[in-house]
């Protein structure tokens, strides 16, 4: 399945994004699994990732944190 497909069928706008709306689209996917039925019986059941959802946050944070102090140097 293409990027743009499984975008459509989200509902996420792909028509040139620029990152930091890619970012507040992926933070909002995150929380969404995050809450998901499934996603917490898996982790009921014993799931345990070397990387989880906590750290896909964190990293996002940080890629906007960066986004930002590049935009003020920039500016």
């Amino acid at each position: 399945m293409k990027a743009e497909d499984l975008c459509s069928r989200l509902g996420i706008e792909m028509s040139n994004p620029n990152l930091h709306q890619l970012v507040k689209q992926a933070q909002t996917l995150i929380i969404q699994i995050a809450e998901h039925r499934e996603y917490k019986q898996l982790l009921e059941t014993g799931y345990q990732p070397d990387l989880n959802i906590a750290d896909a946050s964190t990293a996002l944070i940080y890629l906007q944190w960066e986004l930002e102090r590049n935009r003020e140097t920039s500016a």
